[in-house]
């Protein structure tokens, strides 16, 4: 019997190689890989042109797209990107900025107001550190290049006013971050210009640790990214969604299983035994968990993020958002 041929459009990520090179199979299906490095282009090429069966999707725009028309697409409950982000928040030093406190009132540049990095540190500042944001100016355009892939394809707004405006087309947001037209950055890009400029600092001096901690009191390892499945592929058979999970559950073990081998190094980190172990330590031994169970806490708080981000008029249960959760 000849497989259905599936295109799948994913980063090049280590917990999906398996799927890429067909060591790990979707029954029935034969999945042709679609790997793209930039994530907001491989966003907009599956939104405006529906370009692939399935793809890694924005955690945002998972949410907030649900049920919209226009939106022919389901969401799987496999996370291809997850990242802390205390680290993504840079600030001048000549701002005046000496704790999270301090941004309140202040000039900060993002590259999207809905991206999801973006999102993610807009909770954790106003939940975990009491930060009021309502009086910031917020800054929209590229980091490192003039400019933002994905343009209006990828822009959602709030529902609410907010301060924004937009960049020259031709400026950054890390020059204008490093000569003080701005007083920071959030987002999930470094500027290049920290490190070159002394101006141009973090916020949090050693992200790490305070990254760990946040993980301690709130179990929360944020997510970035989701998949989603062309919906006409999925009413046609719906169990192709619980088979995805499933997949995708089997290559990420293997990932797991090649970084933990310890004969020979996985990836170009010449301490890597030393991040597993610390991972494993602080995360447990599945570090990178699919499905609702182990990631409802995570989604939960992500929906009262956008609900009080201004996203959403309601707060959304991860329920009504994922189809094939079989993990």
């Amino acid at each position: 019997m000849t497989k259905r041929v599936l295109t799948f459009a994913s980063g090049p990520y280590d917990r999906m190689q398996a799927l890429f090179d067909g060591t790990v199979e979707l029954d029935g299906y034969a999945l042709q890989p679609r790997i793209i490095q930039r994530p907001v282009e491989l966003f907009s090429r599956m939104l405006e042109h529906r370009e692939f069966d399935i793809a890694e999707m924005s955690l945002t725009h998972c949410f907030v797209l649900h049920g919209k028309p226009g939106f022919d697409f389901v969401s799987i409950p496999v996370f291809p990107s997850r990242m802390f982000r205390h680290g993504f928040i840079f600030i001048n030093r000549n701002a005046g900025i000496r704790s999270p406190q301090d941004l309140a009132g202040k000039r900060i540049g993002v590259q999207g107001h809905q991206m999801t990095a973006a999102v993610w540190i807009r909770g954790l500042l106003r939940d975990s550190l009491g930060v009021n944001l309502d009086s910031v100016q917020w800054y929209e355009g590229g980091v490192n290049e003039a400019g933002v892939v994905g343009g209006e394809t990828m822009q959602l707004r709030p529902l609410h006013a907010i301060d924004t405006r937009q960049i020259g087309k031709d400026q950054t947001l890390s020059d204008m971050l490093a000569s003080g037209e701005i007083d920071a950055l959030i987002g999930a890009f470094i500027p290049r210009s920290f490190g070159t400029n002394q101006n141009v600092v973090r916020l949090f001096a050693h992200p790490a640790a305070v990254e760990k901690s946040y993980y301690q009191e709130t179990g929360i390892f944020p997510i970035m990214h989701g998949l989603i499945l062309r919906r006409e592929v999925f009413e046609q058979n719906p169990d192709i969604a619980g088979l995805l999970v499933q997949a995708c559950e089997q290559a990420k073990q293997r990932a797991l299983q090649r970084l933990a081998f310890s004969g020979a190094l996985a990836v170009t980190l010449p301490w890597l035994m030393d991040h597993v172990e610390e991972t494993h330590a602080t995360l447990g031994a599945d570090p990178w968990p699919y499905g609702l169970r182990r990631n409802r806490p995570t989604l939960e708080a992500f929906g009262k993020i956008l609900h009080a981000d201004g996203f959403t008029p309601e707060v959304l249960k991860p329920d009504d958002i994922f189809v094939g959760d079989s993990l």
